[in-house]
């Protein structure tokens, strides 16, 4: 209870911690050896303690109380250790408080920093009254707000701790050295300490460390269907293997170090093994995990199916083959029903099996055509009595159908109607002009086998670019405008002057012609003049009415209103070549009728007509009267040359 100390060249404070290990710690001495005392801390211990009577201690501490106030100095209670406090010698250390006169009791924890500060703020307040009074909180509602601020300080100096750490390979001392400015790092280790400081620190490193694992972890499983899919391709070398067994086939396989590294020390993620993993290839080790087993039972079930899906696409073509439901060009809605079954189904989607359809389909189109074009040549006499260069008529084709007709090669092409007369037209001009370009053979001609095997073996000397019959072929995109059946027909002729694979000769030079008939309104993109795979050069504009004619130039007048609208800067379709051609529809005169005449049309008017119209449109104008054409033939191969020459050089104009 002493007022006044003297204890020269002492230090005015230590911690119990720090015996032994002074020097380390700031050292304050008291100045002088003097210190006079301006107030007391009276100290409670409120825990349960050993050996001991709390009502002994009370009484201890009431008599000290005693002995303080004689020197009218400030004093305060403080109960100590309330984090394990008894509720009774809290009530008890209040009642002897309340009993004195203006005894303040603060409510404290040193091990949880509770309330500490506000034990000697209060005490100051009391020695100096010119300092505002302190408020005094119970302790757990301090320790509410403790706990709160301590929460808060530690998400702040976590983030930190994020933002500054990046790698799982940080020290502490570094990472404290830059966090040390931070006012997130003060403030916690104010509030927490050091160690918790760093405890946090080293979590955050341990967390980086598993994360870094497990993507590499993942980085290889991610790897290692690929590596089974190089190694172990074929399902018959492992598929009855055990897992023991599949390893050592694995490691005897010649690029297995391409894909795999056999660690001395596993598991290969224990210790700081994790990072001296080299490259990019799966540490071997990592099989033995319930994850790449997993991968492992996935790829041979992958094999399994990718099996079982060839076994399917071989019973569907087997079953193609054998089914008499499918023939020659017939839809595949329509062959569905008959060959697929719920097998099938199962495997694999029907795009796949439409594929296959499709490809067979080829094939058994490409077999009936060669069927059909040896049966022609087998039935050549009824070709003999046409006229040279003429088309045959109704009754002259009724007269071939009719003796082919009961041929099952005939039958066969019953759903290609279309092609099956293109290849009697293109037969037809075959017979009248037998060379290599017109040859059904097509590459496999006489001819055409005698010129290359002279090439192979007497060379020419090169020839200057740009000079006739040079090896490149040109292609030329022809659009054929005509309403019921007017553009298909013609269609069917022009491929009949062509070669096998539509070619065509024009001034020497062979050209690949590729045709598109139109035959509907033209806006709707099924019917459009020019689509991505199909730049056009020139459009062959047909009628054999007024209607059709009407339909024509309606038709081009949308085209160019279309691509005006859509802005198109090289005004492709407004300079399309145009050719307006007066046609004849097979079974007699123009669109059919008889001694030329429709619906009261004379052949005269409708020729007037169309040269208004081409007038009108700026294009050139063929009529079958002008150029010399038989009833039942609409062009012939002058006319067609004449044809393509003009798009060549309209072609030349705009290139």
């Amino acid at each position: 209870a002493a007022t006044k100390l003297a204890s020269a060249e002492k230090l005015m404070y230590f911690c119990t911690d720090q015996l032994g290990l002074e020097q380390d710690f700031e050292q304050k001495q008291m100045p002088d050896g003097k210190l006079p005392v301006d107030g007391f801390l009276l100290c409670v211990d409120v825990s349960r303690g050993m050996n001991r009577n709390f009502d002994e201690q009370l009484k201890f501490v009431s008599n000290l109380y005693n002995q303080l106030a004689k020197t009218k100095k400030p004093v305060v209670v403080v109960l100590t250790k309330c984090d394990e406090g008894v509720e009774r010698y809290i009530r008890d250390a209040h009642a002897f408080a309340l009993g004195k006169k203006n005894l303040q009791v603060v409510e404290t924890s040193a091990r949880s920093n509770v309330n500490v500060e506000l034990a000697f703020g209060t005490l100051v307040q009391l020695v100096d009254r010119s300092r505002g009074k302190a408020k005094i909180v119970p302790y757990f509602e301090a320790l509410k707000q403790q706990s709160q601020q301590i929460a808060a300080a530690k998400d702040r100096y976590e983030w930190l701790v994020s933002r500054v750490v990046k790698s799982h390979h940080e020290l502490w001392p570094n990472a404290a050295r830059k966090m040390q400015p931070a006012p997130e790092f003060q403030d916690y280790v104010y509030l927490e300490g050091t160690l918790k400081a760093k405890k946090l620190f080293l979590q955050h490193v341990q967390r980086l460390r598993q994360e870094h694992i497990e993507r590499r972890r993942r980085a290889y499983l991610a790897l290692l269907p690929q590596a089974l899919d190089a190694l172990v391709p074929d399902l018959d070398e492992i598929d009855r293997l055990s897992r023991s067994k599949a390893e050592k086939l694995l490691e005897a396989k010649p690029d297995f170090s391409k894909w795999f590294v056999v660690l001395e020390e596993t598991p290969w993620d224990a210790g700081e093994r994790a990072d001296e993993v080299g490259g990019e290839r799966i540490p071997f080790d990592l099989l033995e995990t319930p994850a790449a087993e997993q991968l492992y039972e996935a790829h041979l079930e992958k094999l399994r199916n990718e099996r079982k899906r060839a076994e399917m696409r071989r019973a569907f073509r087997e079953n193609l083959e054998s089914s008499p439901f499918v023939t020659p060009g017939k839809p595949w809605e329509e062959a569905r029903s008959f060959i697929m079954n719920e097998d099938f189904y199962q495997w694999l989607e029907e795009p796949v099996y439409m594929d296959i359809y499709g490809k067979h389909q080829k094939q058994l189109i490409e077999r009936a055509k060669e069927d059909f074009q040896e049966l022609l040549l087998e039935y050549s006499e009824l070709f003999y009595e046409l006229e040279l260069d003429a088309k045959p008529s109704k009754e002259k084709m009724g007269v071939i159908q009719e003796v082919l007709g009961e041929e099952q090669r005939f039958k066969a092409l019953h759903k290609l109607q279309a092609e099956r007369d293109a290849l009697v037209l293109k037969h037809v001009h075959f017979v009248y002009h037998p060379t290599k370009e017109t040859c059904p053979s097509c590459s496999s001609c006489v001819d055409a086998r005698v010129e290359q095997l002279l090439s192979a073996r007497f060379p020419r000397p090169p020839q200057p670019r740009g000079a006739p019959g040079e090896a490149g072929v040109d292609r030329i995109n022809l659009v054929i405008l005509g309403k019921d059946g007017l553009a298909r027909e013609l269609a069917n002729e022009i491929r009949a002057l062509c070669t096998n694979d539509d070619k065509y000769v024009v001034e020497g030079k062979m050209y690949e012609l590729a045709l598109r008939p139109i035959e509907g309104n033209v806006r709707l993109p099924v019917n459009a003049f020019q689509t991505p795979t199909f730049q056009p050069h020139g459009c062959l504009c047909l009628y054999n009415s007024k209607e059709s004619l009407s339909y024509v130039v309606e038709s081009i007048e949308k085209s160019r209103e279309a691509a005006a609208a859509a802005g198109r800067r090289d005004g492709h379709a407004a300079q399309l070549p145009l050719t307006l051609v007066l046609v004849n529809k097979r079974g007699g005169g123009i669109g059919g009728g008889v001694g030329g005449v429709e619906g009261g049309e004379t052949l005269q008017s409708l020729i007037q007509q169309g040269q208004q119209i081409a007038s009108k449109l700026q294009c050139v104008f063929l009529d079958p009267a002008s150029a010399g054409i038989a009833y039942g033939r609409n062009i012939n191969e002058r006319q067609m040359g004449q044809v393509l020459k003009g798009l060549l050089e309209a072609k030349r104009g705009l290139g």
